[in-house]
C-alpha cells in the first residue's frame, strides 16, 4: 500500500507547479476544498473532468446484523459521499500499475 497524501504535500505541488506563493498555495487548495464541500452540502454534484464525479447520496433504512452476536439491527437512514472515477482515471489507473507490474524487479546483491 502507498503512502498518505496529505493537505500540505497538495499545497507544496501547487506552489512548485504554478509558482504561487507557498502561502497562496496553501489559500487555493482551501478554497477549493471548500467550494467541493459546499457544494455537496447544497446537494449539488461536482464533476471534475478527466477526474471523476463526487454527489451525495441518501440511502434507505435496512436490516443488518451484528457480527459479535448475530442480532438483527435497523440500519437508519443516511447520506454518504460518492465518488465515481472518470473512464479516464479508470484507464490512467489501470495503465499504471500495469506498467508497475511489467517492470523486471532490480536482482537483489
Amino acid at each position: 500500500m502507498g503512502e498518505t497524501i496529505t493537505r500540505a504535500q497538495l499545497a507544496e505541488s501547487i506552489y512548485q507547479e504554478v509558482g504561487l506563493s507557498r502561502n497562496e498555495s496553501s489559500d487555493l487548495l482551501e478554497l477549493v476544498l471548500n467550494e467541493v464541500t459546499q457544494a455537496l452540502l447544497k446537494g449539488e454534484t461536482v464533476k471534475i473532468s478527466s477526474f471523476g464525479s463526487f454527489s451525495v447520496r441518501q440511502k434507505g433504512q435496512r436490516i443488518g446484523r451484528n457480527p459479535k452476536t448475530g442480532e438483527e439491527v435497523p440500519i437508519l437512514p443516511r447520506k454518504v459521499l460518492v465518488f465515481r472515477p472518470s473512464q479516464l482515471l479508470k484507464a490512467r489507473i489501470r495503465q499504471g500499475f500495469a506498467s508497475r507490474s511489467s517492470t523486471p524487479a532490480a536482482p537483489s546483491t
